[in-house]
């Protein structure tokens, strides 16, 4: 089970939301490549980078940013990065400077042909983002609720060849409400490929629930919020998952 400490960008910043509201950022370090190689040094095995003016833009806004992060963390780790990537040119810079893995969030609701192409383009490095509420995909940075269900989604996700689905509650990103286990369980359940959790993750004891239900698909989880304000102790987080996986 993989604890994937998140950098959320905002104005070359890093910062953490409630609920993706700009407005409602909390900036936790001014140097977004000091704060990956924090991470590193504690420990973490992937970094989940969102550039969130890059998703309300539909480009990329934070690329010097995010440069220092991927020199931070040189060869030692992969980084995953999502926000604005939203045609294959941008896909193929992002990866030619370092990134391992891209994520495709609002473009692959609204334009599942691109998101066939890039598949194709670059197997095994396209995940996809699913941010949902009750079950119904949001796009443009949260700020509208599809009618499309998250399952039947990820399942046409996964016969154009993604690597993962990253399924986020966007009822309990950044409150520390905990994460919702059991609608994570039951996309898992659904699909052949991997999915890791996001959203609400807030303490130790959701690492344990997770850990419990990793044999389901469950192959790791995004923590944001609750490891930088203090709720979760993330190198201790990330022993004890590998305790429970019996890594």
């Amino acid at each position: 089970m993989l604890i994937i400490p998140a950098i959320d960008l905002k104005d070359g910043q890093c910062v953490r939301l409630k609920q993706g509201l700009m407005d409602e950022a909390t900036v936790f370090s001014d140097s977004p490549g000091e704060q990956a190689a924090r991470w590193l040094e504690q420990g973490a095995r992937r970094l989940h980078v969102v550039d969130l003016n890059g998703a309300f833009a539909g480009k990329p806004r934070n690329e010097k940013a995010i440069r220092e992060i991927v020199d931070a963390v040189g060869d030692g780790i992969p980084v995953q990065l999502g926000g604005g990537i939203r045609d294959l040119d941008t896909i193929e810079h992002c990866l030619d400077n370092g990134i391992g893995y891209v994520i495709i969030g609002t473009a692959a609701v609204k334009n599942p042909g691109f998101l066939h192409d890039a598949c194709g383009a670059f197997p095994g490095q396209i995940i996809v983002g699913l941010d949902a509420r009750d079950g119904k995909v949001a796009v443009d940075g949260w700020s509208k609720l599809t009618r499309h269900d998250v399952i039947d989604l990820a399942r046409k996700c996964e016969d154009y060849g993604v690597e993962a689905i990253i399924y986020t509650d966007i009822g309990r990103d950044g409150m520390l409400s905990g994460v919702n286990v059991e609608a994570t369980v039951k996309l898992a359940q659904s699909l052949r490929i991997p999915v890791i959790a996001s959203g609400g993750l807030s303490g130790i004891e959701d690492i344990r629930k997770l850990c419990a239900v990793e044999n389901e698909g469950v192959i790791g989880a995004i923590a944001g919020r609750a490891i930088y304000d203090g709720s979760l102790d993330f190198a201790g987080a990330q022993a004890e998952a590998d305790r429970l996986s019996g890594a």
